[in-house]
C-alpha cells in the first residue's frame, strides 16, 4: 500500500460523521453505491475492515486510525487556504475539545475568553470524565482533551497543566451523624455521592485511606451535574470530593465541613492535543495553559517543568 486515496479517506469520515452510508452520499452528494465501493476499496487496501455495519456505524480500531487522520487532512487544508487568504468561504475555524465536568464548571469556560477572535474560532466542547476523555482523541472526535491520563494517545502531543485540589466534605448535620468513630471506616459506611457510574475519585480517596481494603460505601447518590454534585452535599445527600473552588465558599459559610484537612486529593490534569501544525489550535492550547497555572495555583511545586511529551 503506497497511498491512501484521499476521496476514499474523506468518504469513510462522512460516513462515521453521518451515521450511514445514504446519509453519507447525500453530504457527498454521490450515490450510496459509490460510497458503498469507496469504503470497500479502502478496506482492501489497507487490509483491514474500518467500519462496523451498525446503525449508525461505527469506526473499528484501524478505523479509527484513517478518521482520525481525515480530520487532520481537513484541519490542515483549512489552515492552508487561511494562509493563501481563501477561508473567508469556509467560516470559522472548529475546535472540538473534551473537558471534563469540573474543569468546565470552573476554570476552563473563562480561560476560553481569552483566546482571539481573529479570525473566529468556534468551540466544540465535549464533557467527559478525565479518565476518559484520550477515547475522544483516539476516535477523531476531538482535536485535544483535558485529561487524567500522562500516556500519549497515538499522534498527540501530552502536557501537564497543574493538579485540580478535591477536599472531601459533607453538611454540618451529615457529618455529625455519620462521623462518630475512624474516618477510615466511616467513609466506607456513610452514604456518597458520586457524578455518574463511572466515577472513582470517592473510592480512590476511601481506598488511599484505608490502604486499598475498601471502597467507598454502596450506598451512592448520583448527581451527574458539578454544581449540581455540590449542592446535592450541601444537602446532606452524602459526602463527596467537592472541587475546591467550590467547596471553599461553603466552608467559610458554614455549610459544608471538611472531613479531613490534611488529606486533600489533587487530580493531575493534563492537555493533549493532535501534533498538528496548526495556528488556531496552537493559540487554543497556550491560553488554556496559562489559564490553567492560574487557576491551579497552589499546586506549581508539583508541576513538571519539562516539553511537551509525543508520542
Amino acid at each position: 500500500m503506497d497511498e491512501l486515496p484521499l476521496d476514499q479517506v474523506r468518504t469513510l469520515l462522512a460516513v462515521v460523521d453521518e451515521g450511514t452510508f445514504d446519509a453519507a452520499a447525500a453530504a457527498l452528494h454521490v450515490t450510496p453505491s459509490a460510497v458503498s465501493q469507496r469504503v470497500k476499496a479502502l478496506e482492501q487496501r489497507t487490509g483491514r475492515v474500518l467500519l462496523m455495519r451498525t446503525k449508525p456505524v461505527r469506526p473499528t480500531e484501524s478505523g479509527e486510525v484513517v478518521v482520525r487522520f481525515a480530520r487532520q487532512l481537513a484541519r490542515l487544508e483549512r489552515d492552508a487556504r487561511a494562509e493563501l487568504g481563501l477561508a473567508a468561504e469556509q467560516g470559522p475555524v472548529r475546535i472540538p475539545v473534551a473537558v471534563n465536568a469540573d474543569s468546565l464548571a470552573t476554570w476552563f469556560l473563562p480561560a476560553l475568553t481569552r483566546v482571539p477572535q481573529d479570525p473566529p474560532i468556534c468551540f466544540e466542547l465535549y464533557r467527559e470524565d478525565e479518565s476518559h476523555t484520550t477515547a475522544l482523541l483516539r476516535e477523531g472526535q476531538v482535536m485535544a482533551a483535558i485529561t487524567s491520563s500522562p500516556d500519549p494517545v497515538a499522534g498527540c502531543t501530552v502536557r501537564l497543566l497543574g493538579f485540580a485540589r478535591y477536599l472531601a466534605v459533607a453538611s454540618p448535620d451529615f457529618a455529625a451523624a455519620h462521623f462518630t468513630g475512624s474516618l477510615p471506616d466511616d467513609l466506607c459506611d456513610a452514604p456518597t455521592v458520586v457524578f455518574d457510574r463511572r466515577d472513582r475519585l470517592q473510592d480512590t480517596f476511601v481506598r488511599s485511606l484505608t490502604r486499598g481494603r475498601s471502597d467507598a460505601s454502596r450506598i451512592r447518590h448520583l448527581v451527574p451535574t458539578s454544581d449540581g454534585f455540590r449542592d446535592a452535599v450541601a444537602f446532606g445527600f452524602g459526602w463527596g470530593l467537592v472541587p475546591e473552588p467550590h467547596a471553599t465558599p461553603l466552608l467559610r459559610s458554614g455549610r459544608l465541613v471538611e472531613l479531613a484537612p490534611t488529606r486533600p486529593m489533587d487530580v493531575p490534569l493534563y492537555w493533549q492535543q493532535w501534533k498538528l501544525d496548526s495556528p488556531a489550535l496552537s493559540t487554543v492550547a497556550d491560553v488554556v495553559a496559562t489559564a490553567a497555572a492560574e487557576a491551579l495555583a497552589g499546586r506549581k511545586d508539583q508541576q513538571a517543568d519539562e516539553a511537551p511529551t509525543e508520542a
